[in-house]
């Protein structure tokens, strides 16, 4: 095997990042004859010193791509881990019989490793989870010609060019200029700054857990005491409380009229004396 291969083999981008992307240029890139006919033993024989030199040989092809990401502030060695694993992952799927070169294939499984990457460390809170947001996310920043908010005009155009929403674009160059808070205080903080920090006002004063408690069982206790009132109730009056009350699409006078063959007025009559059975009942 080509030496450089074998010293590539050790090498990781967090050992050393220089040396790493270095040591990727010297690795040989490989032939349309030879791609493909690593692609053909991987494929049909499954051999994995085919992926292997498949993989090898467009490393520095990740490289070029995670260097596009700089921007988001994360490091670039991991940008480069995240993209190894797209590339390992589209030579594991590759096809040769497909007709198109590794390089081709690979720079959606880069890339989207890359993404996801990027979406779940660029904040604390996951910045986002929708389509319409994710393509948001890597396109917007690039599309503003200038740093001051889009104006509406602006605004419809990225939204025109992305094919989403206007509402979506507005929101998120709301979270993109959003910055994480801390949830204390930092030490160093005075006191009267102190007194902002989210820990003194996120706090909801009403979720006390006794309390909490205590509802739930007056709660569930009424559940139990109405159930055990419907039940004291004869099969026609309990029929017409669930029709009236309790079901989603709820009867009318009339129709429990026509169901048991009498008026209205005597169904209204059966509802209003079986509601004053039920209370009495609770209340006892």
């Amino acid at each position: 095997m080509n030496k450089a291969l074998q010293t590539m083999e050790w090498m990781t981008p967090g050992a050393n990042l220089n040396a790493y992307i270095q040591g990727t240029a010297t690795v040989p890139i490989l032939s349309i004859e030879e791609e493909k006919s690593l692609g053909e033993a991987l494929y049909y024989e499954d051999d994995l010193d085919a992926a292997r030199r498949l993989v090898m040989s467009h490393l520095r092809f990740v490289v070029h791509i995670a260097r596009s990401y700089n921007g988001y502030g994360l490091p670039l060695a991991d940008l480069i881990q995240e993209g190894n694993v797209g590339l390992m992952k589209a030579v594991r799927r590759f096809n040769p019989e497909k007709g198109v070169r590794v390089v081709s294939f690979a720079v959606h499984w880069i890339k989207a490793e890359i993404h996801e990457f990027i979406l779940r460390n660029w904040r604390i809170v996951k910045i986002a989870t929708t389509k319409s947001q994710r393509k948001l996310f890597f396109n917007l920043r690039s599309a503003k010609k200038q740093l001051q908010w889009l104006t509406a005009d602006e605004a419809k155009a990225v939204a025109d060019d992305l094919g989403v929403e206007i509402k979506d674009v507005m929101e998120m160059e709301m979270r993109l200029t959003a910055r994480d808070s801390a949830f204390d205080a930092p030490a160093e903080e005075d006191d009267e700054k102190a007194a902002y920090a989210p820990v003194h006002y996120l706090e909801d004063k009403t979720a006390d857990p006794a309390q909490q408690v205590e509802n739930d069982d007056y709660q569930g206790d009424n559940n139990l005491r109405l159930a055990e009132a419907v039940r004291s109730l004869d099969e026609r009056s309990q029929d017409i409380l669930q029709c009236r009350w309790l079901d989603d699409k709820k009867a009318t006078l009339h129709q429990l009229a026509d169901k048991y063959g009498v008026s209205a007025e005597r169904i209204r009559q059966l509802e209003k004396n079986a509601m004053k059975k039920v209370r009495l009942a609770m209340e006892a």
